[in-house]
């Protein structure tokens, strides 16, 4: 026997005062005014209102909302407009759920195109930094500073010593604040001629990283779609306004070793004149003679380790006149041509550094003071040798100058390619050179004695290789 419901016009105070009975899970207050509308209280006091009909023989309930935002007669309208869906066969429920199921693929459309609107605004500068973040396990020091050299914008006063106005924009420093998505072909090959103009050199190292970026770019999901399809970097317009490199052809020949050498000996800071001496008898690149820790040195089995930017390390023979320039010098730090400068300071010189120092919250100086580099070793050396390589008539020649007179040099001995290239650091170019000789440290010690002891000989130097180099030598300076 289906129970009789009790009607009432709903009122506010009657809403207000309706409770659940003791011993109930729930009770209904229906209206006689709206049929399908009642209120429904739990024991705890919590008030909705519902509407219930009946639809296909089910009874269907759906629930309007809360007193407190439903007034009285917005809920006997709404109660309303849901019976008449019924009345046509419609289930409101199923209405309702569309309608959130709409709202919800509108919100997370919207968040979508939020975040896509990011992605598309990010800037060329923004994603760099990400990719030299991922890329630097895999690159070496010397790529990696490239990196981020070819972006600097420039207008920084000069940290070199005795150097005096502003730094200049790098190739890729007007690229950075563009979007990743605004760097389409036009926009890079107007970049190349741009840059082609004033510094091909440069503008083609920068021009080989942005390609390389672009195209780790294109590779992941969150900016393929900012990039079209072929790398906009890789066009021939873009190659021919950088222009081709030119064969580099400054060496030292023969006879022009001993004013070289002459020269180089009469520098006055003993580190620079060292270095430079050691890149020519060794053949290695410059970071790498740079960087050169006296950890990498070892006298007992003569031998050094270098930092090879392309293998990552090798082993090179210590030679006996670049083991004498070597433990000559003063150890002041872990590096074996360490930046360092000891000055003499007077009073009131004393008392300028003592604020300076104070104001950064370092120790202050004492007497004499030594300024390092930031890296710890020198700068590369690009002055002196200029200057000593005019005083030897000998203008133009670079510092890679020196690596290649060292390969060049070494045709009048004849020496075994493959051993100068081991030497130097350069991938072997030949199958049997590749996969079956291995050449031991003493085998190559052999020939790179015999290249250094005539190089000296051409220069003029007289070398006991026999007398070894005094253990006096070596000694530590205080920093």
């Amino acid at each position: 026997m289906k129970q009789q419901i009790s009607r009432v016009n709903l009122t506010a105070g009657r809403v207000d005062a309706f409770t659940c009975p003791t011993g109930k899970a729930q009770a209904f207050l229906w209206d006689t005014d709206t049929t399908t509308l009642a209120l429904r209280v739990t024991p705890t006091g919590r008030k909705t209102y519902v509407f219930e009909a009946r639809l296909n023989g089910a009874t269907i309930r759906m629930t309007i909302g809360a007193p407190k935002d439903w007034p009285i007669k917005e809920a006997r309208s709404r109660a309303q407009g849901l019976k008449m869906m019924v009345d046509s066969g419609t289930d409101p429920r199923e209405v309702e759920r569309d309608r959130i199921a709409a709202a919800n693929e509108n919100k997370a459309a919207a968040l979508a195109k939020v975040e896509s609107d990011k992605v598309a605004a990010i800037t060329t500068h923004e994603v760099w930094l990400r990719y030299l973040d991922i890329r630097r396990p895999f690159w070496g020091d010397l790529h990696y500073q490239d990196h981020i050299n070819k972006i600097q914008p420039g207008g920084e006063k000069r940290k070199k010593r005795g150097g005096s106005g502003l730094t200049i924009a790098q190739p890729l420093a007007a690229l950075m604040p563009l979007a990743l998505r605004d760097l389409d072909q036009a926009t890079i090959e107007a970049w190349a001629a741009k840059e082609g103009q004033t510094r091909p050199t440069s503008a083609r190292l920068a021009w080989r990283l942005l390609t390389v970026f672009l195209t780790w770019c294109g590779e992941q999901p969150e900016y393929a779609a900012l990039l079209p399809t072929k790398n906009p970097a890789k066009t021939k317009k873009a190659r021919q306004a950088l222009g081709k490199a030119g064969v580099k052809s400054d060496v030292l020949q023969r006879g022009q070793l001993e004013a070289w050498f002459a020269a180089v000996r009469q520098i006055n800071n003993p580190t620079i004149s060292a270095c430079l001496q050691v890149l020519l008898l060794t053949g290695a690149r410059l970071n790498e003679v740079l960087t050169m820790r006296w950890d990498d040195v070892n006298t007992q089995w003569k031998g050094i380790h270098i930092n090879d930017k392309v293998e990552g390390s090798r082993e090179i023979p210590l030679t006996s006149y670049v083991e004498s320039l070597i433990t000559a010098l003063p150890r002041r730090n872990q590096f074996v041509f360490a930046s360092a400068r000891a000055l003499a300071m007077d009073g009131k010189n004393i008392a300028r550094r003592v604020r300076k120092s104070a104001a950064k919250g370092k120790t202050p100086p004492s007497g004499a003071i030594l300024e390092t580099s930031e890296t710890g070793y020198i700068s590369e050396p690009n002055t002196p040798h200029t200057r000593a390589c005019k005083v030897a008539g000998l203008a133009g020649l670079t510092l890679h100058g020196l690596r290649r007179s060292f390969k060049s040099l070494t045709e009048w001995l004849e020496v075994p390619v493959g051993v100068v290239a081991q030497i130097q650091g350069h991938k072997p170019s030949a199958t049997a050179e590749k996969h079956y000789t291995v050449r031991p440290l003493e085998l190559l010690a052999v020939h790179h004695n015999r290249i250094e002891a005539w190089m000296l000989e051409q220069a003029g130097i007289v070398f006991d290789r026999k007398v070894a180099p005094s253990a006096g030598a070596l000694r530590v300076v205080a920093s």
